[in-house]
């Protein structure tokens, strides 16, 4: 990732990680809006907590990605059907892992959601956004981050491709 990061640019690695801020924000808003909640400090305490999960989320996709890929440069395999096989078993091998994150967050949630007696107004209001983006934020980011890997690393091989073939007519003259 580190090597990724020096090769594109620490600025994408950037992108590609808040990208999944934002699948946080409509599940969370979503479900505010759904049980007549007001946006309060409670509430964005649990957008803050929502965004670290987030962005886990986006790095170990990241990550996943990166060495399905690397594994298929190894073989030397390089064409754009391996780079779509490459991202789709990454992607795969993320499902239960991720699964089995949002099962267990909304297993210690929901009681908090639908529980009753001193500070549960507050506590609920922490846990609606959660509930929310942990709905809506891996769904979401099981299609968009490998989309946007697809064509991030289909842009950087067509442009080390052009550079190559630049390199290649230059040195023949």
């Amino acid at each position: 990732m580190v090597a990724d990061a020096q090769v594109g640019g620490i600025w994408l690695l950037y992108l590609r990680i808040t990208a999944t801020l934002p699948f946080v924000l409509v599940g969370g808003i979503w479900l505010l809006y759904l049980l007549s909640y007001n946006l309060s400090v409670a509430g964005a305490v649990g957008f803050i907590a929502l965004a670290g999960v987030s962005a886990e989320f986006g790095v170990i996709m990241l990550l996943y990605l990166k060495q399905a890929w690397d594994v298929r440069i190894e073989d030397g395999t390089t064409s754009n059907a391996d780079l779509r096989d490459a991202i789709r078993d990454g992607a795969v091998l993320r499902v239960r892992p991720k699964a089995m994150t949002v099962a267990v967050i909304l297993a210690g949630l929901l009681p908090i959601m639908w529980g009753s007696g001193t500070g549960s107004e507050v506590m609920q209001r922490i846990a609606a956004p959660m509930v929310g983006g942990m709905i809506t934020a891996p769904l979401l980011s099981m299609f968009v981050i490998p989309a946007a890997y697809l064509l991030m690393r289909q842009t950087r091989e067509r442009k080390a491709w052009r550079f190559a073939f630049w390199r290649r007519q230059r040195a023949a003259a």
